[in-house]
């Protein structure tokens, strides 16, 4: 990853405290799961592929710093969207100026606006329909079901695409390229599952399993995962399913199926949500002990902060090859080990 070195030493001398330091702490704790053999699964949930996090997601799968991916629908096919209609994206700097009139406006124009990025309805979701519409049916006819992100693989193999970008800052392509796995949870709720609803129901698709639900994609994620004998860490981005899907695989396996399997052995979420009471993505991941996700000694970091900001700093920071000493800027302060706090708030 260009100018990673130079991040990883940029952030060393100046983030010190606060969420800096975590950030920091969380990279250094990811860098050394995997370099200690460990593997990393990612759960991205909010709308990180039309924010182009894609370009450093991609780097990390291609450096095996990224090993399997949950995700929500959104994400998984915006990374496509914006693959094969990127120059056809509109930028709204003023955003937050506009008015409910301009935003009928952007309808009007086909420009499904996520934030300041309005995403091309003709030429990213209506291309992609007709491409994808193309591979259900056959499947439909043929009786071969396959989950959401295999129908997508199957269009990136096909050659069908025609990219508007660098092919290399896709994570979709990046992890086609690797047959990494993938999950899904709630694709139901996305353009294309919603898409594939109206197919089912107007009977151009005839059999709705034809593209494999939630439930088979629990089944897929436990049997993967109780076939895995690496130490998994769990890095999180953002909140919601697509989180909470793949880390209750190991309680699921542990608690239901009665089966012994290692906990996460790492753990960090980049939120926006502050802590609160009866949120999942507002919670502590403290928590997550008490329901057999993580055990005590797990690494935990939560960072509150914009995870478009902070994820491709961490990223660069993993992907940063670590020849020499970090840097320090002379008032470095030791960490106190925890017994050794409640020993001295006690006395």
């Amino acid at each position: 990853m260009e100018h990673a070195g130079s991040v990883r030493t940029f952030m060393r001398r100046h983030f010190k405290h606060f969420n800096a330091a975590t950030v920091v702490d969380a990279a250094g704790a990811y860098a050394d799961h995997i370099e200690n053999g460990g593997k990393m699964l990612i759960a991205m949930a909010g709308a990180m592929s039309t924010a182009e996090l894609g370009i450093s997601i991609a780097e990390m799968i291609r450096q095996d710093k990224i090993h399997a991916i949950s995700c929500t629908g959104a994400n998984l096919e915006e990374d496509l969207f914006n693959l094969v209609a990127h120059d056809h994206y509109r930028r709204v700097p003023n955003w937050r100026d506009l008015t409910p009139e301009q935003e009928n406006e952007l309808l009007e124009l086909g420009l499904n606006r996520v934030t300041d990025t309005c995403i091309p309805e003709g030429e990213a979701i209506r291309r992609i329909e007709a491409l994808l519409l193309e591979e259900w049916q056959k499947a439909d006819i043929v009786g071969e079901p396959m989950f959401p992100h295999e129908f997508l693989y199957k269009l990136i193999r096909s050659g069908k695409l025609k990219p508007q970008i660098d092919i290399r800052d896709s994570w979709l392509v990046a992890a086609c390229e690797k047959n990494l796995p993938i999950f899904v949870p709630g694709w139901e709720d996305s353009t294309t599952g919603n898409i594939y609803a109206a197919r089912c129901m107007d009977g151009t698709i005839q059999n709705v399993h034809t593209v494999r639900s939630g439930i088979e994609y629990s089944i897929g994620l436990t049997k993967w995962y109780l076939n895995q004998t690496a130490q998994w860490g769990f890095f999180q981005i953002g909140g919601g399913i697509a989180g909470d899907f793949p880390i209750c695989v190991v309680p699921l396996i542990r608690q239901d199926l009665e089966v012994q399997v290692p906990l996460w052995s790492y753990f960090c979420q980049i939120s926006d949500s502050t802590t609160s009471y009866g949120s999942y993505s507002g919670a502590t991941p403290n928590e997550k002990i008490t329901w057999e996700k993580l055990s005590a000694e797990t690494p935990r970091f939560v960072i509150e902060s914009d995870a478009t900001i902070v994820a491709p700093l961490i990223f660069a920071y993993v992907c940063a090859e670590d020849s020499v000493a970090p840097e320090t800027n002379g008032r470095a302060r030791t960490a106190v080990p925890a017994l050794a706090l409640q020993n001295r708030l006690a006395g």
